[in-house]
């Protein structure tokens, strides 16, 4: 399959001033500065196929932003070889970005006082777009987007679920082969998230359009992405499909208790998974403790037995260990193997 991304031995450092404490440290500052070097991205090597949708994944501070504008361009790497649409991003910048599309949840790229369909017009030029492929190509983002009725006004004036679906639109006007989506649903209503993962799929079945997705909403990446790439500082710790993580990491389930006695507490429940491979945790509300427990029917029964011949249950509810839950577990332990 055609590589649309190959990343080999990425490192990215950065210097990191250091300062020497009391007046003399301070006055020795002046002339020899000590500076520590910090290694945000970690000799990271992965490969992406034309038409694929990946979820690029990891808590704050992982490296994710930083491999992210390397991969864009932005930043050049400290070593390493990353070679984007068969071009380096750095080295070939201006030819570079006319091949991707990039939407940053943080930051604009229309123009904040003038109408949206000017902001695409100047696009359009800057990408050297024609008329009717722009026209053929932009009515059918736009129909599918429903951003019609906000082409004739300001940016400003957009809430920021409009603003998110035009700025899609925006990224898309040149009908890139790669997006670089980065928490393009952050702060999003459910409505507005559900058409835009909706048009994310029709764009990747329809042109082969492969996407990178950045996003601490893991419902995304649940509705988008069948492989991810997870981060840790700054070194990936697992790189797969994500139904696998789900099989290895989630074949538990939790039974949700909702107690009568709202001063029920883990001391007076501990007792009820003695010998069973089961831990409480604490769950939405004070009354409410959810038995984290292996899939399996006998333990699952005998766990519902137990407690509810020890204490007056309100409701019960069985769920499947979700994918958030399962990322948070492998950051608290530690890394995996991919």
């Amino acid at each position: 399959m055609e590589k649309i991304i190959q990343v080999d031995q990425l490192r990215k450092e950065f210097k990191s001033f250091s300062s020497r404490s009391g007046l003399k440290g301070a006055f020795r500052d002046l002339f020899t500065r000590n500076y520590k070097v910090i290694p945000a991205v970690k000799d990271i090597s992965f490969d992406i196929n034309k038409g694929e949708m990946v979820g690029y994944i990891g808590e704050n501070g992982a490296g994710k932003s930083t491999s992210i504008k390397m991969l864009t361009g932005i930043l050049t790497p400290t070593s390493g070889i990353v070679t984007v649409n068969g071009m380096d991003p750095h080295k070939e910048r201006e030819k570079f970005v006319k091949s991707i599309g990039v939407v940053f949840g943080q930051r604009s790229q229309l123009w904040w006082d003038i109408a949206v369909q000017e902001s695409f017009r100047l696009l359009k030029k800057v990408y050297k777009v024609p008329d009717d492929v722009y026209k053929k190509h932009m009515n059918h983002v736009i129909e599918s987007l429903d951003i019609a009725p906000l082409l004739d006004k300001p940016v400003r004036k957009l809430s920021l679920g409009q603003r998110m679906r035009c700025e899609l639109a925006a990224a898309l006007l040149h009908n890139p082969s790669l997006l670089f989506l980065d928490e393009p649903t952050i702060g999003l209503d459910v409505l507005v998230k559900l058409k835009i993962r909706n048009f994310l799929k029709e764009i990747n079945e329809k042109y082969q359009t492969t996407v990178l997705l950045t996003t601490h909403d893991l419902t995304d990446i649940e509705a988008l992405c069948e492989r991810v790439i997870m981060l840790d500082e700054g070194q990936i710790i697992y790189d797969g499909k994500l139904s696998k993580l789900k099989s290895n990491w989630g074949e538990g389930k939790q039974i949700e208790f909702q107690f009568a006695d709202v001063e029920i507490s883990r001391m007076k429940l501990n007792p009820l998974l003695t010998e069973l491979e089961a831990e409480w945790t604490r769950g939405d509300r004070q009354n409410v403790w959810v038995a984290n427990v292996l899939n399996d029917e006998h333990v699952i029964s005998e766990v519902i037995g137990r407690v509810v011949a020890a204490h007056k249950i309100t409701d019960i509810k069985i769920h499947e260990i979700s994918t958030e839950e399962i990322i948070r577990n492998i950051y608290e332990e530690g890394a995996i193997n991919a």
